[in-house]
This record gives C-alpha cells, structure tokens and sequence, in this order.
C-alpha cells in the first residue's frame, strides 16, 4: 500500500429536495453567476425553471451559458472565460453531466489566466487559481461533481486530454437522483461503464495490502452491476439511480485511489478515440475495457484478474487464468445486455487512423501500473478491438 494525501472540500447535497438551498450555497461564495449548461434537456425537465427561480428569487444576476457539448469543447472555454471577465462573473455554476462540469471547471481557471486556455491542457501551463464553482448534478457518470479534474477537447488539433488541481474542486454538488429519471437508456449504460472504467484504473494495479480500498472498489462495481440494468428498465426506480449517483462521485473522488497507483490504459485511449471520432466516452470504455483485460493477462496479473472475477462476478473458479477469463466474459456480456457495442467497426472505426490514436493517447510513452504497455502495446490492443 502506497502512502497517499487524502483532501476533498466538496460538500454533497444529497437526495431530492436539495435544489432548495442553491441559492443559500452559492451566496457564501459569489454573488454574480455564470450559469452554464448543455444542449437544453434542463429545460425540458424543469430543472432549468427551478434554479433560475432560485436566482431571481434572492436577486442573484446571473448570465447563461448554453450548449456545451458532449465532449466540451476548448471554444467553449474561452466563450466563458470572456463572459466572466466583461460581466465581472465572480461564480460558476454547472447544471448537467460532467462534461458541463468540467467545461465549468476549465472556464473558471481561464477566467483568472492571462494566457490561452489551452495551455492548461498541453502542458505549458498549472492550473493554481481558479473563480468557484458548484453543480447541479443531472447524470451519473465522470464523478466531476467530487473531484478536481477537467476533461477538454481541442476541435482544431483533435486532441482531447485532462488537466485540474485543487482550485477545481466544486465548493458544493447537488446530486438529486431524481433529477436523472429522464436520462436515456444509451446514456445511462455510458454512465455505468464510465463509473466501472474509473474503478479499474485503480483497482487493477500490484499494490498489495490496499484491502479496505480494494473492497471498496468492488463493492462501488458491484452496485453499477446490480443497478445499472434496473435503471434502464425502470427509469424512474429512485433506489438505483440514487445508488449509481453516489457510486459515480464515489469511483473518482479520490477515496479508492488511496494506496493505490493508476494504470490509465483505458481513459488515456479512449479520450484519443473520441477526439479523432468524437463518440460517447462511455461507449469507447465499454469497447476497450474487455480487449485491455485479455491483453494483460499473463502469469503476473491473474490473480488480480481472478480476485475481480471472483469478488465482483461470483466466479467459483479455482484456476487463476480460467478465473480470469470468466470474469473478463461476464464484463464483455454485462456490456453488450445494456446495449454496448463489442467492436470500434461497430462505431465507425477502422486501421486507418490507429497510429494517430496512439500518438495522441501516449505519445511514445510507456504506461500502466498492472502491467506495463508500450505504444506498440497499445495500438495491438486497438487492433485486436476492430
């Protein structure tokens, strides 16, 4: 078990009924709001009635910012941060998934940087300074809504790639499952890889000892299993998507990273994958996840593979290897029973960009923490997924 540093600030607002202290919230923090969305589901909904009567209702200007897309856009960054400086924004607020939140998060940081905004995302510059946020949480999935980073995409050089820092820590999140009854069965499925995805990264690495993480890690899989496919069935089922809505902030607030290293294979890929094709990310996770597994196991990493399949999946298998398998199949199927797709052909992929994929993933870097993957690693796993 590794040492570690533990710190997130982000207070929760739990349950239905939260939306009624936004206003007090964002008070303690600001007084002029930047309201940033997406592509108007809030409307339809009500949520969008609701925190704008909440502005108007205790005098809180505020200016919106609509649209963000999907895969939020470094345009949109700079969009905001400008709307912040010509009417003197001194708080944001996210309403929608995480790529609102994270759009949120990068304007607030440009809003306060001299420079480009993209400097804070290819490397030339740190994020230390940043307006507050808060969020109203609408999908279950990134975890934006707990912790520090920001996922952006670069439109003009098809590159999508992280950045953040403790400035990016919403000061509040509102998280009202039943604010996610209306979220389609395609997005909720996303929702659900997203959420595993994130647990893999941590879970699978060769700590030791890392128990209590561990266990923690596999009970938060264990629920999107469980869960995930009641909420597709039944939208409107409070208990599941109360329990996926708290699995999403739980995989990537920090708490099961504790003691453990990151192995980034599937995020790093798969955010190289949607900035060249621009597909749902949960999408491209599902695609990845089970080739990546196969890929990896080898006499080394089978017992992490078999504790998963064991743990998470019930496997009764005594063989590690035949464990290990068992376990990547049942993943493979609980996917494809939620309506995603096995193969990149099946969303338009093919060979002919994968050396542009890889670049964009990793450069020539080497990376992995469960077993170590060199570009040439990679770019045979992508084939592999065609």
């Amino acid at each position: 078990m590794q040492n570690f540093r533990f710190y997130n600030p982000t207070q929760i607002l739990f349950g239905q009924g939260q939306i009624e202290h936004l206003a007090v919230e964002i008070l303690k923090h600001g007084r002029k709001v930047l309201f940033v969305y997406g592509k108007g589901s809030i409307k339809k909904t009500g949520i969008y009635a609701e925190v704008v009567r909440q502005l108007n209702q205790h005098a809180i200007p505020f200016v919106e910012l609509g649209g963000v897309d999907p895969n939020p856009r470094i345009s949109t960054v700079r969009q905001g941060a400008q709307l912040c400086r010509e009417h003197q924004i001194d708080f944001i607020l996210a309403v929608g998934g995480g790529s609102t939140i994270d759009c949120s998060k990068a304007i607030a940081a440009a809003a306060l940087y001299d420079g480009d905004p993209w400097d804070f995302w290819c490397g030339k510059a740190t994020i230390r300074h940043a307006l507050p946020i808060g969020s109203v949480l609408t999908l279950s999935a990134t975890g934006s809504e707990m912790n520090s980073g920001t996922v952006i995409s670069n439109e003009e050089t098809l590159e999508k790639t992280g950045s953040g820092g403790d400035a990016l820590f919403p000061r509040f999140s509102i998280l009202d499952p039943a604010y996610t009854f209306t979220v389609p069965a395609d997005q909720t499925a996303a929702g659900v890889v997203d959420i595993m995805t994130h647990v893999y990264e941590f879970y699978f690495s060769r700590e030791q000892f890392a128990t209590l993480t561990d266990s923690i890690s596999e009970m938060i899989l264990k629920t999107c299993i469980h869960y995930g496919p009641i909420a597709i069935a039944e939208p409107q089922n409070y208990e599941a998507r109360a329990n996926l809505m708290w699995a999403s902030s739980l995989a990537l607030n920090g708490t099961i990273k504790v003691g453990k290293s990151f192995d980034g294979f599937n995020h790093l890929t798969e955010h190289a994958l949607s900035a060249v094709y621009d597909i749902t990310h949960g999408v491209g996770l599902a695609i990845l996840a089970p080739y990546w597994m196969e890929y990896v196991l080898d006499a080394e990493t089978a017992p992490a593979l078999a504790a998963f399949a064991r743990n998470v999946w019930d496997v009764s298998i005594a063989d590690n290897f035949e464990a290990a398998r068992e376990g990547i199949r049942r993943t493979r199927q609980f996917y494809t029973s939620m309506g995603m797709p096995q193969r990149l052909g099946q969303v338009g992929i093919g060979a002919d960009r994968l050396d542009e994929i890889v670049e964009k993933a990793v450069g020539t870097r080497t990376i992995g923490s469960l077993k170590p993957l060199t570009p040439a690693d990679i770019h045979r796993i992508l084939v592999l997924a065609l």
